[in-house]
């Protein structure tokens, strides 16, 4: 498949955070949202753990039809640059938890190359299960003399039970509830909220997805949108850079949505209601209301985007014929339930922080030349922004210390443990998002080339990694009023 053809993960990403976060809001005031929206039979779905946990299968289909089977016009196809190639691919597969208390949702992207183990196929790329499975049942039912459309309906509904079980199986999670979306729905989705805000850290130009935008933040409409997550080229890591774009829409949409700002208009409701209804798929037996009820105490900051761990993002297959990404599911089970206990435990920023969302000054308050560029260099290889390097001039201090807004900030915690434990001091001069190390006779951690230190030329080496997988990918909230910057 040409990769301009490729927008369902993007679709799915995105319209599902609509359909699962966001639309509650209008339903709690429109019921006829869910009269309108196509339900599938799904069997082998879950009734919700023991601890009244939903889980949800959002998956984009690869489809040139709408969600009852329609198919799209001609000027739809090119705004979406789709194509007249017929093929059941579920390029975007994300499981998605809803705690009983309601109070976090957890959102995890699997790769669409994955190679997993599917029931019936064996050794296989996770977005080949559905279309594969469906394929091989309606060949087998028209063989066997079962009209060319029922033989079709019951292809589809073995091809979503073999995805919802492949991914029960890799993950551990019991999939309780199946939503489905084709090509158009993210593009109106899109548009139905007035836009999408994005965040780029360099400017890109990609033909074939059709990515022309700056570096920095700026909104985009649905088509804009779907070029945007649709890239995979140019990209420093490919395909898994395109999962964190689409996360990043996905939590830019539920901002705009928990917060309020996108559903007071009737306007906008229509549209929304519209377009969820032409693009969405769920499985009966779904109580919407309820469900809708249990997101009330839902919070933007306290959603969370994330990657499963992947061994080889450039993996080959078992027989050595396709290129794939290799998993190891015991690792992705491990993960995922470490995952989704900490989110339960209200720990969703402390999840999605990373060194590089902190700037480290550093302040030397000794008589040892060179000593603050040290550490500087040293945090640096942590995966702190560098900031500035300078002698202490600001009052002296006996011993070191992180400076910070705040103690329980999360970027002086983390610098602090780095250098050995040093105390962290609530300063209001020192912005958000900033820390300030100032290093006092009494420092011997990293840097220092002393006893129990660590050079800036060894902190380096010792962030190599003892393996070929790369490194995890960040995992993005939707509490902020800016976008993700991505690249």
């Amino acid at each position: 498949m040409m990769p301009a053809q490729r927008v369902v993960r993007a679709i799915a990403t995105a319209a599902a955070v609509a359909v699962v976060l966001g639309t509650g809001v209008a339903w709690s005031k429109v019921r006829s949202f869910e009269d309108g929206i196509n339900h599938i039979f799904a069997p082998s779905l879950g009734r919700g753990g023991d601890d009244g946990a939903i889980d949800i299968l959002l998956v984009g289909v690869d489809s040139r039809t709408d969600a009852h089977g329609n198919p799209l016009s001609a000027e739809e196809l090119a705004t979406l640059r789709a194509g007249d190639e017929v093929a059941t691919n579920t390029d975007t597969i994300i499981l998605i938890r809803i705690p009983n208390n309601g109070k976090s949702a957890t959102a995890i992207s699997i790769p669409r190359d994955s190679y997993v183990l599917a029931p019936g196929l064996g050794k296989t790329k996770i977005n080949g299960v559905y279309g594969q499975v469906k394929e091989d049942k309606r060949a087998s039912l028209v063989r066997s003399g079962v009209p060319e459309v029922e033989a079709e309906a019951q292809g589809t509904e073995a091809g979503r039970e073999a995805l919802i079980k492949t991914v029960a199986d890799l993950t551990g999670v019991t999939v309780d509830h199946y939503a489905e979306i084709g090509l158009l729905g993210f593009a109106l989705i899109t548009d139905a909220l007035g836009g999408v805000d994005v965040c780029l850290k360099e400017p890109v130009y990609e033909p074939l997805s059709g990515a022309d935008f700056p570096a920095g933040w700026q909104k985009l409409n649905g088509p804009q949108a779907l070029s945007f997550v649709r890239q995979r080229h140019d990209l420093p890591r490919g395909d898994l850079d395109r999962v964190v774009r689409q996360q990043a829409v996905m939590a830019s949409l539920a901002h705009q949505i928990i917060s309020g700002k996108t559903l007071s208009h009737p306007a906008t409701v229509a549209r929304l209601q519209q377009a969820i209804q032409r693009s969405v798929v769920i499985s009966s037996g779904w109580d919407i209301m309820d469900f809708v009820q249990q997101l009330q105490k839902l919070a933007a900051g306290n959603i969370a985007f994330a990657t499963i761990p992947v061994l080889d993002e450039a993996g080959w297959s078992d027989d050595g014929m396709h290129s794939v990404v290799r998993v190891d599911p015991h690792q992705v089970a491990e993960w995922v339930a470490s995952l989704l206990h900490q989110q339960d435990q209200g720990k969703t920023e402390q999840l999605a922080y990373t060194p590089e969302k902190t700037t480290a000054d550093v302040l030397n308050d000794t008589d040892i030349n060179g000593l603050a560029a040290a550490v500087s260099a040293v945090l640096a290889a942590k995966g702190f922004t560098q900031g500035t390097v300078a002698n202490n001039e600001t009052g002296h201090v006996t011993a070191s210390q992180v400076r910070a807004a705040k103690t329980d900030d999360l970027g002086a915690q983390a610098v602090s443990k780095d250098l050995g434990g040093l105390p962290v001091v609530a300063d209001p001069t020192v912005p958000p998002g900033s820390v300030r190390v100032v290093l006092a006779n009494d420092y011997t951690g990293p840097g220092s080339g002393l006893e129990g230190g660590t050079t800036a030329s060894t902190a380096a080496s010792q962030q190599a990694p003892d393996s070929t997988a790369p490194p995890p990918s960040p995992i993005i909230t939707a509490g902020s009023d800016r976008p993700e910057c991505v690249n």
